[in-house]
């Protein structure tokens, strides 16, 4: 993300009061280790605060004379990437242990911001629970292992059941295209004013989830399903000229042109995710948004903006494949790892840490807390996992079909040239043609011309 000037100015003092609160290094207190996580910028979320508070308490019990300093970083995620990789840079400002989203992590693994942790691994009994899809979100191209994920996610729709009632479509709703969301979004506006017909995330203000909740999950829902539509794993290489990139920003470009989506100034406030979460869903003012599994996070017990009644007031579809090809459902995968940095003066201590988060009891506890997918096959098994909250069912079950992002340093940078076509046909600034020209251009420079041109 590139913010506006006035947000640069504010990024910048909120990243000097973090990095002074990590001021005189992890190793200023042998006895002591840093937690640096990404803070909600809703102030009434606190799901990983309180998670983090209870294994705090948990960990300094069980080892006497030890202690737990957490350091949020509160800012949203593109700002949080940012935050992060000023704090790895100096030993004097690392933490001992940091919250890496997979999307990046290949890329701090590059820029020799974190620590392999094979060495732990090998003798952690735990290790062998955690299903082999995940454990590759954080290995690199090395062969090392630099992350324990902490759960995974999915992605499909979430509607408003009302607001479908209102506009006559019949609930269960299931379009079998993109050609029928588009036509339940444009009947919503005909039948229901007031409301948001389609919620698609884009543009550079909201950064990955642009890329991912948005436009990845229109691209990967393109062709036969078998191949990468933005690597050529073959060639090694980053696909550029695609029709299927044209056709996705062709759907986002309609969304907006003809306005089934928020006002243009909404869609680019980086703070949208949390609006939609907090406020446009539980009010009723949102019909369908193209979002991921863990909202609930945001309307449990004790979150702030409880919502006990949104499994009721919400249903869930997956989200189809352009012209219903096979498999007819498309879903992205990610989620987030505990890393230890390079720089990081109690690594040791900084593992036993993870140790006592990654407990099946605690794991499991986390993957509830934050509407998580389980990662450790024992809690996946777990009936009281499954059962935990509606909508866990629907989720866990695309995990068969979904996608992973091609997890490459230079994924980063490709994907804030995603963002930037996207949020030139959002706005209008461009055609569908043109900022495809000007993605693969860019491309060029973000994968070091390892590109390849595809019809």
């Amino acid at each position: 993300m590139r913010p506006t000037a006035p947000l640069l100015v504010a990024t910048t003092l909120l990243a000097a009061g973090t990095l002074t609160a990590c001021g005189g290094g992890s190793g200023s207190d042998a006895n002591t280790i840093k937690v640096s996580f990404k803070q909600s910028t809703d102030n009434q979320i606190k799901v990983m605060d309180t998670y983090l508070a209870a294994m705090k308490k948990q960990f300094e019990k069980d080892h006497p004379g030890k202690k737990v300093e957490l350091v949020p970083i509160k800012a949203p995620d593109s700002e949080y990437y940012t935050k992060l990789q000023q704090m790895l840079r100096s030993p004097k400002t690392a933490p001992d242990l940091v919250y890496e989203d997979t999307f990046l992590i290949n890329s701090d693994i590059t820029s020799g911001y974190l620590k392999p942790l094979d060495q732990y691994l090998d003798k952690w009994a735990d290790w062998d629970q955690f299903i082999d899809t995940a454990k590759t979100a954080a290995k690199a191209q090395d062969g090392k292992t630099y992350g324990v994920p902490d759960g995974t996610d999915t992605r499909g729709l979430w509607y408003d059941k009302a607001i479908l009632a209102k506009a006559g479509i019949a609930t269960p709703w299931q379009p079998k295209n993109w050609a029928e969301v588009l036509d339940a979004a444009r009947t919503i506006k005909e039948k229901v004013p007031g409301a948001i017909p389609l919620n698609v995330y884009t543009g550079k203000p909201n950064g990955e989830a642009a890329t991912m909740q948005g436009f990845e999950m229109l691209l990967y829902g393109t062709g036969d399903g078998r191949g990468d539509p933005l690597y050529d794993t073959s060639a090694n290489k980053w696909i550029a000229g695609s029709k299927a990139f044209k056709d996705s920003l062709q759907f986002v470009e309609t969304v907006f042109k003809e306005k089934l989506g928020p006002d243009v100034s909404d869609a680019l406030d980086p703070n949208w995710a949390t609006r939609v979460r907090g406020e446009m869903l539980p009010k009723g003012k949102l019909g369908i948004n193209l979002d991921g599994s863990w909202l609930p996070q945001d309307w449990l017990e004790g979150s702030g903006h409880e919502w006990p009644e949104w499994s009721q007031k919400l249903g869930l579809a997956t989200m189809p494949t352009q012209n219903g090809q096979a498999p007819g459902k498309v879903s992205m995968s990610g989620g987030w790892t505990w890393a230890v940095p390079s720089k990081a003066a109690n690594p040791d201590l900084a593992f036993d840490f993870v140790k006592t988060m990654q407990t099946k009891a605690n794991a499991q506890r986390w993957y509830i807390a934050n509407s998580g997918i389980a990662v450790r096959k024992d809690v996946a098994a777990e009936p009281a996992y499954v059962k935990a909250q509606p909508g866990i069912k629907f989720f866990t079950d695309l995990v068969a079909t979904t996608h992973y992002r091609p997890a490459y340093p230079a994924y980063p940078k490709v994907s804030t040239a995603i963002q930037e076509a996207m949020e030139s046909v959002t706005t209008g600034d461009s055609s569908v043609d043109k900022a495809a020209s000007a993605y693969d251009e860019e491309l060029k420079t973000a994968a070091d011309g390892k590109v390849v041109n595809k019809p």
